[in-house]
């Protein structure tokens, strides 16, 4: 029994360690996605080439986070088959054509227009490359609305019945199961979540350039933007957290009681622990530093609100409290830091020193990785305190995994983190590469009409797109 114990943690490490490195890349890609269409459609507006530079400045870079999205998206798959067998056969009836779906209309959207998006600028007239444009990031979003959907139901299962086989099948129409109750609140988490990684990416990239030559408008306009969208997007998404958290308590107690590092039940009120060690085996927190009444008002909206803890519950169904209570912390204080930086900006704005001010520069190349931080930290809160569920309440994680041996999956683990990181580090350190390269000035916007209606021959046409960098 404890070898099979063995296996199953080292398969939990492998699916997590690959995992990390794969949902960095789909959060970039969907805010860059939609950042690029944002670009193009000022561009069409202002037939501005400042926004042109940039678009293509960031395509380079989103051809690349896309082409690793999906690579290390097809690894995970793989694993279902191998590790997680028993979850297969059991939930494969839901999970697998959810997973279909968003291959068969999310993926094969992208992949339709992705070629046009990366290579037909010059090709194709500007509507119809805008339109290119917009299908890709509509691709990310609905990609991202079938994956949410499946860890969603995984969480929240709903719409399901028990065959006789023991599977997990359709109870009747799809939609409870499509739209289980936690769809809504995780689907627009994670995209506003998407949306800021991207913009701590852009507005890191832009202030890096700022502080090598402010009269750089591209650095100065990319900046700008993710500024804005930092100052706009990180209350409505702290305002998102807020609802989902609620949602969650709702559905998954256990899981909230861990990230707030409630042991015992609080009948006049909980307090918010901001600190302390959570200890699983004494069941408290050691060295507590909590504001009375304060968690009670931010789950109930009333601070003498009872509130269940933990030891309400079996101790076999409470998840690694520790692991959930720091990485939801993590969470939390990287996003009240992008609204501290947001809030930075917008005081630096009103003084018309936005591109002055070296602190805020800095503080802001800083914080360029945040925002991938924070999703992690917001999977492994959700993950991992989903446990020791993988269909939360339904099935165990002991019951899920393949009959395997822990060498085995030892040795495929170590494999991973050697091709991981060579593979991947490589594709990081050519990304950053791609990044500390500054944005052209005064170049020429594209053509609006292929080459042949412009009057421009394909030779000049492609001479020209070399010599600008395309």
């Amino acid at each position: 029994m404890g070898e099979y114990f063995d296996a199953v943690l080292l398969a939990r490490i492998q699916f997590a360690f690959t995992l990390s490195f794969h949902f960095i890349f789909p959060a970039f890609s969907i805010g860059l996605a939609s950042y690029l269409m944002v670009l193009e459609g000022l561009w069409l507006k202002t037939d501005g080439g400042v926004y042109a530079n940039l678009y293509r400045y960031w395509l380079k870079i989103f051809a690349v986070v896309f082409g690793m999205g999906v690579v290390s998206g097809i690894v995970m798959s793989y694993q279902f088959g191998t590790n997680w067998s028993e979850f297969s056969h059991r939930a494969g009836p839901i999970v697998g054509p959810l997973m279909a779906y968003e291959v068969m209309t999310a993926f094969f959207l992208e992949a339709g227009f992705l070629g046009v998006m990366l290579f037909g600028m010059s090709r194709v007239g500007r509507g119809v490359h805008f339109f290119a444009t917009c299908m890709v990031a509509l691709g990310t979003l609905i990609s991202a609305t079938w994956i949410i959907a499946v860890n969603s139901w995984m969480q929240t299962p709903a719409g399901y019945a028990v065959n006789e086989a023991g599977q997990f099948v359709p109870a009747g129409s799809w939609w409870p199961i499509i739209f289980n109750p936690s769809l809504p609140y995780r689907l627009v988490h994670t995209v506003l979540a998407a949306f800021l990684a991207t913009a701590f990416i852009v507005g890191a990239v832009g202030a890096w350039h700022l502080l090598r030559g402010r009269a750089n408008p591209g650095a100065r306009k990319m900046f700008s933007m993710a500024m804005w969208m930092a100052v706009l997007v990180t209350p409505i998404q702290i305002l998102a957290g807020d609802q989902h958290g609620l949602n969650t308590l709702e559905h998954q107690p256990v899981k909230v009681l861990a990230m707030e590092g409630d042991f015992e039940p609080s009948p006049d009120g909980a307090p918010l622990v901001l600190f302390g060690l959570p200890s699983k085996e004494e069941a408290k927190v050691r060295y507590e530093l909590s504001i009375p009444h304060l968690g009670s008002l931010i789950l109930k909206h009333d601070p003498y609100a009872t509130l269940p803890g933990l030891t309400d519950f079996p101790r076999e169904d409470w998840p690694p409290v520790a692991i959930v209570f720091w990485s939801f912390r993590i969470m939390v204080a990287l996003g009240l830091a992008m609204l501290a930086v947001g809030l930075w900006s917008l005081l630096a704005r009103f003084r018309g020193r936005l591109y002055d001010w070296s602190w805020l520069h800095r503080a802001a190349v800083a914080m360029g990785p945040s925002g991938l931080v924070a999703v992690i930290a917001g999977w492994v809160t959700t993950e991992v305190g989903r446990q020791p569920f993988t269909v939360y309440g339904l099935m165990r994680t002991s019951e899920s995994a393949s009959p395997l041996d822990a060498p085995a999956v030892a040795t495929s683990l170590v494999a991973f983190i050697i091709v991981y990181f060579c593979v991947f580090g490589a594709g990081i350190y050519y990304l950053l590469r791609l990044m500390g390269k500054p944005p052209q000035q005064g170049e020429a916007a594209p053509p609006s009409l292929p080459h042949r209606a412009a009057g421009i021959t394909p030779a000049a046409g492609v001479g020209a797109s070399r010599t600008k960098g395309g």
